[in-house]
């Protein structure tokens, strides 16, 4: 999987449920929530005020590796 902005966290998710430590390392905690899966990573990281261009490159480095 490549993971850019506009990917839709379930979807990340969905890929690789271990992905779910990069979501929480950045303050989301509420991954089971609907709304928030249903988020871009761009949107999550705008609420949680993190740089989306390293949050990608880490779920990239994550998918890479396996």
């Amino acid at each position: 999987m490549v993971v850019t902005k506009e990917t839709i966290i379930g979807d990340i998710l969905k890929a690789d449920i271990s992905t779910a430590k990069f979501f929480l390392e950045i303050g989301m905690h509420c991954l089971g929530c609907p709304a928030s899966t249903g988020e871009s990573v761009e949107m999550a990281c705008a609420v949680h005020g993190v740089d989306a261009d390293e949050l990608v490159d880490k779920l990239n480095d994550h998918f890479a590796s396996k």
